[in-house]
């Protein structure tokens, strides 16, 4: 299988531009791009598919470039539905600093990383309307579809010309880095085209570029989003746990579909999980592999290890077999309940409204239906202290089968 008949098997290929892209892929080293603007100090779990197509093309021989735009993120990049805030000097070079590192760790420092202000800054507003602007027509601007669906509530200036600015990025490292190919997100073909444009009319030679399609959930949602909220790349904003979660309960019609395009992972092992996820959906094959792949790829198989650890010691409830670390990672969404003095259970559960009320705590407790730490409590007279807590520290309390509260002692995690 070629590298081109792979994109196609994986699902990566959607918008293609240039009559012998397969040839040019399949063929000798080539240099390519990939770009995004800094919004944020880290990238998300939907920015990792266009990565992952970036590393398949390195590991094909091709040369990345990956670009972070310190000058187009000053602009914004048109959204479909308003005007993007203006972000700080000072925060958009923090948040680049902090990509830029990020993406040479996934590349294992091997890919090229460009900022786009390097050849902005300086760059007369006259002599960039006479070199590019004279190129490109409004009406060919209008007809981008983000600009177009934004005419009826309105675009800047300013947003407006978002295109032409990364259009002379392709441009600029076509003449500067001999990069003929740009592959992006589908959000970002008008842009691609820009810059193939203006390649053609300054250049008289022709460019390529490819889209990927985006990834979405069974429901037509980004991937990546929990609860609304982004997964980030970094283990900091998001425990490597977080992303086990997640990456575990994704939907069994979906799993395949990620397995080709976040992992890489063999077609052979690809059918096999295929198989076993149709055969024996309750074995969780393919989403064991999908959180194994990804988590490995971004923060190492430690971490990979970390998180599976956590998984299982809730699975089965042996909460003791976890270091605090594990603990605060497992349990990062749960308010801390602060224990100030030892106290008799019943009083506990009722002071920290895990029961409603006494008698209701003393049914728990003679059901067999709180556990601390893994323990099942078995008499009322069970005195919380020092001495039952993680570390001398965390008290972790499972009401039933699912529902868990944290408490410590002298205080929460962060203070001590």
């Amino acid at each position: 299988m070629t590298l081109f008949e792979e994109l196609k098997w994986r699902g990566l290929i959607k918008d293609v531009a240039g009559d012998d892209l397969e040839k040019v892929l399949n063929g000798k080293p080539i240099t390519f791009y990939w770009g995004t603007d800094p919004t944020a100090d880290s990238l998300h779990l939907g920015h990792y598919s266009s990565l992952v197509t970036a590393k398949r093309l390195a590991n094909a021989g091709h040369h990345p470039i990956l670009l972070v735009g310190g000058a187009t993120g000053l602009i914004g990049d048109p959204r479909p539905t308003a005007e993007r805030e203006i972000i700080s000097k000072e925060n958009l070079n923090r948040n680049l600093a902090g990509i830029k590192k990020q993406v040479s760790d996934i590349f294992d420092g091997k890919a090229e990383v460009v900022n786009n202000y390097d050849w902005f800054k300086g760059y007369e507003l006259t002599d960039f309307l006479r070199d590019i602007g004279k190129y490109i027509n409004i009406n060919y601007m209008l007809d981008k579809d983000i600009i177009r669906r934004r005419l009826d509530t309105g675009i800047t200036f300013a947003e407006f010309t978002y295109t032409l600015i990364q259009g002379y990025d392709f441009l600029w490292l076509y003449q500067n880095k001999n990069c003929i190919l740009q592959a992006e997100g589908s959000d970002q073909w008008g842009n691609i085209t820009t810059g193939l444009d203006l390649i053609r009319k300054k250049t008289g030679k022709e460019a390529y570029g490819f889209t990927m399609p985006l990834v979405l959930d069974k429901y037509g949602n980004k991937f990546g989003k929990s609860e609304g909220n982004a997964l980030w790349l970094d283990r900091n904003k998001t425990s490597s746990y977080e992303l086990y979660q997640y990456l575990i309960n994704v939907d069994d019609e979906m799993v395949i579909s990620y397995l080709k395009i976040f992992t890489f992972l063999s077609v052979d092992e690809i059918n096999r999980l295929e198989k076993s996820n149709k055969e024996n959906p309750h074995l969780r094959e393919a989403h064991k592999a999908l959180a194994r792949e990804i988590i490995t790829d971004l923060h190492g198989e430690d971490a990979y290890k970390e998180a599976l650890n956590i998984s299982e010691a809730l699975f089965s409830g042996n909460i003791k077999n976890l270091t605090s670390k594990e603990i605060e990672m497992a349990f990062k969404g749960l308010d801390r309940l602060v224990i100030k003095e030892d106290m008799n259970i019943v009083d506990f559960l009722v002071e920290f409204n895990i029961c409603s009320s006494k008698r209701e705590a003393r049914e728990f407790v003679n059901n067999n239906s709180i556990s601390i730490n893994g323990d099942k409590i078995k008499t009322v007279e069970f005195i919380i202290n020092r001495d039952i807590a993680i570390d001398n520290k965390y008290v972790v309390v499972r009401r039933g089968k699912k529902k868990y509260f944290i408490a410590c002692f002298g205080g929460n995690y962060e203070e001590e």
